[in-house]
């Protein structure tokens, strides 16, 4: 399939020449410290749109008839899709019209309408949107744009594959999320055919990785077919998908070496280092191919491209994640700990913290409760750290003082 497909992926790169940007490859210190080789990361979050999406939704746009076009287009999407289509349909002269969940980032259908379309909210749920948005399509005769199981839409992501190569010519691994499966199996096939055309017969492994709260790739491969799912709550709600497309599913069972799954904990802890260490601001889904790194380092043989698929995240989700991210490395504790009722005692603990160099990030004092003594009274404290190491001591030194401590 790759040797075949790579003539229609670079056919959809011709078409992309003047809408998608050929994004940044950046090297990771820290990454190719981990894996003793090198990594570099693919900086799809500075993409048009802030996603990969755009390829993917242009391509398949400026592929419809004129007639086709003329009636419009419309998708269902929590986000990154949405604008895809959104600024796609807009660049191509069409209507659209976008299904987005009640509840979606401000942000994300601030933007959407933005790039043009008519957004309308049938529901709390993404397959709410995606019924909303068939029957839509029934009704006007507007063309549905699905976000991965099209081939045009698989050519569009594929052109990253492209890209790839030729920045990274003698890549050995590619890493990257799989929610529905149309950009890793479009990466595959461009990096796969395109290293068999020059030469390559060892050719590239490509990993997908996918939350574990919905990761539906791992049972469907073991099944020999596309299986549904019940999706648990996870960050990673860009790559939620509860059952693979048709067509992605063939071509990931076909192209792509190894579906990996990721913790909360693991994809927290890779948007940090995203931020922190490489400067690149990424969604949670657009993380989980460093969180397959730092939990499947073994996996992988350098250089080591790893995608960072989209960079579209609410500032206050970022500011949840962050905190999940810094309690997961150890730098943010959450402790209550009890004292003694009596004058100074809550400055004499303060103090105590600022001597070891931690900082008070907040304090909730409570002097009247059920399970305390008439003496006693507890806190509740936001602590910041500089790392596990830095907590444990710091937890040691109280309890050796006498405080009683329940970590949260």
């Amino acid at each position: 399939m790759s040797a075949v497909f790579i003539d229609e992926v670079r056919a959809a790169r011709d078409l992309l020449r003047d809408v998608a940007v050929p994004t940044p490859l950046i090297s990771s210190r820290v990454l190719s410290e981990l894996i003793g080789g090198p990594v570099l990361l693919k900086c799809e979050n500075l993409q048009r749109t802030g996603s990969f999406k755009i390829r993917g939704a242009y391509v398949r746009i400026a592929r419809l008839s004129e007639d086709e076009r003329a009636r419009g287009v419309v998708a269902a999407s929590a986000g990154n899709h949405a604008q895809g289509v959104a600024l796609a349909a807009s660049m191509l002269g069409c209507r659209s019209t976008v299904f987005m969940p009640v509840g979606a980032p401000l942000p994300k259908i601030a933007a959407t309408k933005g790039y043009g379309a008519e957004v309308r909210f049938p529901g709390p749920t993404v397959d709410d949107c995606l019924v909303a948005a068939e029957k839509h399509a029934e009704e006007t005769g507007a063309v549905f744009i699905h976000p991965f199981d099209h081939l045009d839409v698989v050519a569009g992501q594929a052109t990253i594959g492209l890209e790839i190569l030729e920045q990274c010519p003698d890549v050995a691994t590619v890493v990257g999320a799989v929610g529905g499966g149309g950009l890793m199996s479009g990466v595959a096939a461009a990096v796969k055919g395109a290293a068999k055309e020059i030469g390559r017969d060892s050719g590239v492994k490509v990993i997908g990785a996918q939350a574990k709260r919905a990761a539906a790739f791992p049972p469907s491969l073991a099944a020999g077919l596309p299986v549904r799912i019940e999706l648990q709550p996870t960050m990673a709600d860009g790559i939620a998908v509860g059952r693979p497309g048709d067509i992605t599913y063939g071509l990931v069972s076909e192209l792509v070496d190894a579906v990996v799954t990721v913790t909360e904990e693991s994809i927290s802890q890779a948007l940090l280092l995203c931020l922190e260490r490489a400067k690149q601001v990424v969604e949670p889904a657009g993380a989980a191919g460093v969180a397959a790194l730092l939990e499947h380092s073994y996996a992988v043989k350098p250089p080591v491209v790893v995608l960072l698929s989209g960079g579209n995240i609410d500032p206050l989700l970022l500011s949840k994640v962050l905190r999940h991210g810094l309690a997961g490395a150890g730098r943010y504790l959450v402790v209550r700990c009890r004292l003694k009722d009596r004058p100074g005692a809550l400055v004499t603990l303060l103090s105590e913290l600022a001597e070891m160099g931690v900082n008070v990030l907040d304090v909730m004092h409570e002097r009247v409760a059920a399970r305390l003594h008439v003496e006693e009274a507890e806190v509740l404290m936001h602590l910041e750290t500089r790392g596990a190491d830095h907590s444990e001591d710091v937890i040691g030194r109280l309890r050796a003082k006498g405080y009683t401590l329940t970590l949260s």
